[in-house]
């Protein structure tokens, strides 16, 4: 029996759904911004990045609510109040939102209506984004273990235990998956069934989030090194060296592999080889990852900036107030942030 294909647009394989952390938006421009148009209080602090779709912007909080905005208005469509803390950044799979939640469970929502559609459970926090493949919704736990559960109903399809806690989000390539752990190592596992293909040693935890571009999985560690790994062995093709830990997950465009560290720099790397291309201090720490739009990278870190994608130089940076942390929406004449403090702004 053949199985029937999955309709590819309802998959959203990664962080941000893909290697330029873009939410989905594709690569905009990012135009330096001279108002704010609207302000919204997301009601406690957002730890987590907002993702746009179809002019609804969808942003989780700290104190377990989740808000949709409309962006024509800066005013609340629904809400939601998860029963836990929520750290995830969620994802979209044509009409559900689905987020990590401190009490252990990754939740589906209708995203027209705020509805819970169902819930999954793990044994510990989950702070990592689920992803989603071929209508599996696949999320690692503070509990160890990575799950894979059907999109559609939430049913576990299979639960694999690694060796620490998984902070990392999975990126998802065909049949196979990629992610980081606390244990400092990076594995993959299969799709359909979660068994380690291969798991390789970097010397300390890793909360980073790999991006995967051809054979080559790109992820920082908290020993402070960038490695490049074949996605097929998991062999470590190249590493770089940063002055601190890595908690950042890096952004791929073209040649460019673009993440931060906690020394404060943002760092441009090449992507097939690992030699520099600059690095461009940005603030105290650097924890986001980066958003690759056209010719700019936009990373917030303390405030927001915009470097130029080819010499790292500082093209504008727009302060706002409370340390921000998560990553830029770009769209288009719009950028929409969303700050520690709580505040979500749509700037232009």
């Amino acid at each position: 029996m053949t199985e029937t294909p999955k309709d590819k647009s309802l998959d959203w394989p990664t962080l941000l759904k893909d290697n330029t952390r873009s939410g989905g938006q594709g690569q905009q421009p990012a135009r330096p911004p001279e108002r704010a148009i609207w302000q919204f209080h997301a009601g406690s602090s957002v730890r987590s990045a907002p993702i746009l779709q179809d002019r609804i912007l969808y942003v989780t909080s700290v104190g377990g609510l989740v808000h949709a905005i409309d962006v024509g208005t800066g005013t609340s469509k629904w809400k939601f109040q998860a029963p836990g803390q929520i750290h995830s950044t969620p994802s979209l799979s044509g009409n559900r939102l689905l987020f990590g939640c401190d009490d252990g469970k990754v939740y589906a929502l209708d995203r027209h209506v705020g509805n819970k559609l169902w819930e999954a459970a793990s044994e510990a926090e989950v702070w990592a984004s689920p992803v989603v493949s071929n209508g599996v919704v696949f999320f690692g736990s503070a509990d160890t273990k990575v799950y894979g559960v059907d999109a559609a109903t939430g049913s576990q399809r299979w639960v694999r235990e690694l060796g620490g806690r998984v902070y990392s989000t999975i990126h998802a390539v065909e049949h196979r998956l990629y992610v980081g752990c606390g244990d400092g190592r990076v594995y993959s596992l299969d799709a359909s069934s979660g068994t380690v293909l291969w798991s390789t040693l970097t010397g300390q935890g890793i909360d980073s989030s790999p991006a995967v571009d051809g054979d080559l999985v790109l992820i920082g560690s908290e020993d402070f090194w960038v490695y490049a790994m074949t996605a097929s062995a998991g062999e470590v093709r190249w590493k770089y060296e940063t002055g601190l830990g890595i908690a950042s997950s890096p952004a791929v465009s073209g040649d460019l592999t673009v993440l931060g560290s906690k020394d404060g720099f943002l760092y441009a790397l090449e992507t097939q080889t690992g030699r520099l291309r600059w690095k461009t201090v940005v603030g105290e720490v650097v924890t986001a990852p980066p958003v690759i739009g056209h010719g700019v990278v936009c990373i917030q870190a303390g405030g927001t900036f915009a470097l130029d994608c080819a010499t790292g130089k500082v093209v504008w940076q727009a302060a706002l107030a409370g340390a921000v942390q998560a990553v830029p929406v770009l769209a288009g004449d719009n950028i929409y942030l969303a700050s520690l403090s709580g505040e979500v702004y749509a700037l232009r």
